[in-house]
């Protein structure tokens, strides 16, 4: 009995014995789970601010990537307004040309494929624009990719170059007619009918300033061709009807690759329409009798500048500077290009300008401006 005694307290010993440590590995254990979720939460709190830092850095770097530097934008500026005045020398080209204005339209094209193929091949292969901001190298963002030449895409294609080469057989003809300034001006008034043609289409909505400010160009035009009938008579007034279907035929240049532009990059769509433009021009040409051959190396070097220097590089200039400049800078091409022109050909080829022909030449240039700003072009 006694020896079963002491084995029971024995027992009961080594069980409350064993329960006074249960307390103390209780609060070890809760301790080393502290220090465990501290550790935990330390980390988490550190990978939280590694990660606010890493998006702040990035949210500044992308800041940064947005606002273009002010070199870039002075460059750009340049660029643009250099664009705009090696345009200005296509009228001045088109007079001298040994040519006939058809067939120098034509040289003017496909001489300029070449320069065009070269710089679809520097643009980044299948990327297109989504608007006039294209770049002169890689695409800029905000580019989509291309699938490849569809069928519509083609047949787009044919209409503009059809447009185009209509464009450029009615101005250059304009050009032999009437004034470098009337013919360069009326030309410009191309926006303004693409705005009344997207009316008349697609009921697309035409604001009050929009109207002010195609009366005030209207009127400017007027003005234009009364200055140039009182002066020069019937001839004249054939080079200004000429010049007024001009706007009209790249408007509906303008309205053909509305859609193309958002799939095919900038050189491979005036690439493409241009070869189109090429072989109508050639056709025509050739069924007028024209001769295809300049007389001189002086007429060659008139050609293969208008098409190296007047079409691609200015188109490139230009189109490189609105890809780092605000649309707002379209403005700057619509007033230096017909202005400078005006002036080359006065200094040029001794053209007088009268002040009649200035009163509505400004009227034309701020209608337009007031017309583009009001739709947001």
């Amino acid at each position: 009995m006694e020896d079963a005694a002491r084995g029971h307290a024995r027992a009961v010993f080594g069980v409350v014995g064993a329960l006074r440590f249960i307390p103390v590995c209780y609060l070890r254990s809760r301790m080393d789970r502290c220090e465990e979720v501290g550790v935990v939460e330390a980390e988490t709190t550190a990978r939280a601010d590694d990660a606010v830092s890493a998006c702040g850095r990035s949210a500044q770097r992308e800041s940064a990537r947005s606002r273009p530097a002010a070199g870039t934008a002075r460059w750009a500026l340049v660029a643009l307004v250099a664009g705009a005045l090696a345009i200005a020398f296509s009228p001045i080209l088109v007079r001298v040309s040994e040519l006939e204005p058809t067939a120098t339209g034509f040289y003017r094209m496909a001489l300029s494929l070449p320069l065009f193929a070269l710089w679809a091949r520097w643009e980044r292969p299948g990327r297109g624009t989504t608007g006039p901001a294209a770049t002169l190298g890689p695409a800029a963002p905000g580019v989509t990719a291309t699938p490849g030449l569809t069928r519509r895409h083609l047949l787009w294609l044919l209409v503009a170059g059809l447009f185009f080469a209509g464009d450029l057989a009615a101005w250059h003809w304009s050009i032999r007619y009437t004034s470098v300034a009337n013919a360069t001006l009326l030309a410009n008034l191309a926006p303004i009918v693409v705005t009344v043609a997207a009316w008349l289409l697609f009921r697309e909505r035409i604001t009050g300033a929009f109207l002010v400010g195609m009366l005030l160009a209207l009127g400017g035009a007027l003005l234009l061709v009364r200055a140039t009938a009182s002066s020069g008579g019937t001839h004249h007034l054939l080079g200004d009807a000429l010049a007024a279907l001009t706007s009209l035929f790249y408007a509906g240049y303008l309205l053909t690759v509305k859609d193309l532009r958002r799939s095919l990059g900038t050189a491979t769509l005036m690439g493409l329409s241009s070869l189109v433009s090429s072989v109508i021009l050639l056709g025509l040409s050739l069924a007028a009798g024209e001769s295809l051959i300049p007389g001189s190396p002086r007429g060659w070097l008139v050609l293969v500048t208008l098409a190296w220097v007047a079409q691609v590089l200015g188109q490139g200039l230009i189109t490189y500077g609105l890809a780092h400049l605000p649309a707002g800078f379209w403005s700057v091409t619509l007033l230096v290009q017909p202005v400078a022109a005006a002036l080359l050909a006065w200094v040029l080829l001794s053209e007088p300008l009268v002040w009649l022909q200035g009163v509505g030449a400004a009227a034309v240039l701020v209608g337009i401006l007031v017309a583009r700003r009001a739709t947001g072009d």
